[in-house]
């Protein structure tokens, strides 16, 4: 008996000790407080207001889907949408214009994923938690997969969450709205982020739901629990993505607010030796200037010129001082020059009856100098209109067509020699009215060259050699047509067992570098890591490189895989995304590169911010590595791996010597 009364005794001691040691909250929830209490939502109504200039770009079936936040309360970026979880809305006004509105009719009973989120240490089935959030369907039928969703286990942009942009809690859900759906009245949900800031945390205070939705406000504390039927749930465009707007400052204002967001935010500062105090010292005075005499044009012109002085092809102001540049080159000695792989400058193009012409200039002439300049110090102090460049060969390229440029009337002195002349000969030529010879001269230096806008993203056909030859013109354009026609490409391939494939990336300017990467994903077997962007972090001071978002490709279904061999054509005109893409392809060695410059070095992600009198200037902000975390792409270009020479022989053939080169490469066995 007295055993048994010890027994009772310590079961009753250690209940006491277990009721002391649990919280009081994991003992007995309250319940939520509850707001409107209609029964729950049925129908969810909001806007999506974005000011991101490269929002739309490419999009083609735009959504706002009911998402599952499964992921997200468990840091799993693992997680993958489920399929039946996924409940589209509709978007009731011109997507197009911002903001736009959509409407979300809520099943039921939702299908997405439990979480247990109590903290009571029992396992209880949970609740489904899920967010609005907004995305672009490219990929397979109406629902997202992985490739739709970058891989990304939540949305982190333009959703009803407000996700941190700090490193230290990169993806943490740190306000905004959450719909949650619990099955019946015993399951519980934190009230607050308790005292870490940090939600879905053992420190989380705990209140218990009603049966059904909820939709809890996390910008308040504690968190607001309603029940409308039709709540209004606005998605969150992010600080990082809003476009900024100096455009209602003063010149010299707006000028330090550019110049503190490129001392932070540029991505190549230290691998560029870019000065920004010196960069101060120099364009400042110009901008106080224009101000103190409230002219436009000289504050324009100071512009482009800053941005001029940092050498990042990605770095662009508009072309709007249109009388200068019509001035400056609307005047032509009637030649457009090349220089070949041996450091000669010849002429690739005279204009016919032009003054050169008539001196003797020909094809294939030597040209000499410029009013006793040598013609290579010549070309090289040409400022193009298209500057600035990230490459000295894509700078050199664009020089040479600058060089014959001039005012309309300007005498120039050209020193030339044609092949059959014993010495050079001089002559004295007068600048004209001459658009044929600049037109030429964006053969290969211009990526729109030729291009009457009504390309498909992706065009291609069976060569007479029986080889295949694709051209991908953009990756800015509609996305979903170009994995249509990419995808279509390769089950063409595949069924005619077409043994090779030309990849022509020489006109493409760039565009989506996920789009990029999961093109090139269609001739691998396995997931692979190529790279990252790192963008600045202000508590760090520094770059940072979030490994959540390594760029990864993700190859297709096997019957979608294309497995012959593949050369891929590129040049100075392919840039940006085009590199990545190309940089993808020299993984595993699974392309032959082939071309006769690099690509335009372009290596990073870009941002727009607005300056006075409408100027919409970009910078690169994302600074591109490969796996390994080194440069790879930014003033180095993907590098041909087989070189086409630049001679004569080339620069006069009637054909595409690239292309040819490429088709030769591939019939004799030459990559074998």
């Amino acid at each position: 008996m007295q055993n048994r009364k010890f027994a009772w005794g310590a079961i009753v001691a250690l209940l006491l000790f277990t009721l002391t040691v649990i919280p009081v909250w994991a003992q007995d929830a309250p319940a939520a407080t509850i707001i409107n209490d209609d029964g729950g939502p049925v129908v969810l109504r909001g806007e999506v207001a974005y000011t991101n200039p490269f929002f739309t770009d490419g999009v083609a079936e735009p959504m706002v889907i009911l998402e599952d936040q499964g992921g997200m309360v468990e840091r799993d970026y693992s997680f993958r949408l489920p399929l039946a979880s996924q409940t589209i809305g509709q978007i009731t006004s011109d997507f197009f214009t911002s903001p736009f509105n959509y409407s979300l009719a809520l099943p039921i009973e939702p299908q997405g994923s439990y979480r247990d989120v109590d903290n009571d240490g029992e396992t209880d089935q949970g609740v489904q938690v899920f967010a609005v959030a907004y995305w672009t369907n490219t990929w397979g039928d109406p629902f997202l997969e992985e490739r739709d969703l970058y891989g990304a286990a939540w949305s982190t942009a333009y959703a009803s969450t407000r996700i941190s942009e700090n490193a230290d809690t990169a993806n943490e859900v740190v306000g905004g709205k959450v719909l949650v759906y619990a099955a019946d009245d015993e399951q519980g949900f934190p009230s607050g982020f308790g005292d870490d800031d940090l939600i879905f945390t053992d420190d989380d205070p705990i209140v218990t739901l009603p049966q059904g939705y909820t939709l809890v406000d996390m910008d308040s504390d504690p968190f607001i629990f309603d029940r409308s039927r039709d709540p209004q749930i606005d998605l969150i465009e992010p600080e990082g993505a809003a476009l900024d707007d100096f455009s209602g400052m003063s010149y010299t204002d707006a000028f330090d607010a550019m110049i503190d967001k490129m001392r932070h935010e540029y991505a190549f500062t230290e691998y560029k030796d870019i000065d920004w105090d010196a960069m101060i010292d120099e364009f400042r005075p110009r901008f106080a200037e224009a101000e103190a005499n409230n002219d436009a044009y000289t504050y324009l012109q100071a512009l482009r010129d800053f941005s001029y002085a940092i050498p990042d092809g990605h770095v662009r102001v508009p072309l709007v001082l249109v009388d200068d540049f019509q001035r400056e080159t609307g005047g032509g000695l009637g030649i457009a020059l090349r220089t070949l792989d041996d450091e000669r400058v010849i002429v690739s193009f005279v204009t016919p009856g032009s003054a050169a012409e008539q001196s003797g200039i020909q094809r294939g002439t030597e040209i000499i100098a410029f009013d006793g300049t040598p013609i290579d110090d010549v070309i090289n102090a040409a400022v193009p209109w298209s500057s600035p460049f990230s490459t000295d060969h894509a700078r050199r390229l664009q020089q040479e067509r600058y060089a014959t440029r001039f005012v309309d009337g300007t005498q120039v002195e050209v020193t030339y020699q044609n092949e059959s002349d014993a010495a050079p000969q001089t002559v004295m030529l007068t600048a004209a009215v001459d658009p044929d010879s600049f037109t030429f001269s964006a053969q290969g230096v211009s990526f729109s060259y030729g291009l009457t806008g009504f390309e498909l993203p992706v065009e291609y056909n069976i060569l007479p050699e029986g080889v295949g030859y694709a051209k991908i013109f953009s990756f800015q354009d509609d996305a979903r047509l170009s994995i249509e026609l990419w995808e279509r490409m390769i089950a063409t391939l595949n069924a005619a067992q077409v043994p090779a494939l030309i990849v022509d990336m020489r006109q493409n300017g760039g565009g989506s570098p996920f789009l990029a990467g999961q093109m090139a994903a269609y001739f691998f077997d396995e997931s692979i890591i190529y790279g990252n962007a790192g963008t600045y972090d202000e508590e760090r001071d520094d770059f940072f490189f979030d490994p959540a978002y390594e760029r990864r490709l993700f190859p297709p279904p096997e019957e979608l895989r294309y497995h012959g061999d593949v050369i891929v054509l590129v040049g100075p005109t392919c840039a940006s995304a085009c590199e990545g893409f190309s940089y993808a392809m020299t993984l595993q060695d699974r392309a032959t590169i082939m071309g006769q410059f690099p690509t335009a070095g372009l290596g990073g992600g870009v941002e727009d911010f607005m300056m006075p009198e409408d100027q919409r200037v970009r910078f690169t902000v994302a600074r591109g590595v490969d796996a390994d975390g080194n440069i790879n792409i930014e003033g180095i270009g993907v590098v041909p791996t087989v070189h086409v020479p630049v001679d004569e022989e080339t620069v006069f053939s009637t054909g595409d010597p690239i292309l040819e080169a490429a088709l030769d490469y591939l019939i004799t066995g030459a990559g074998k």
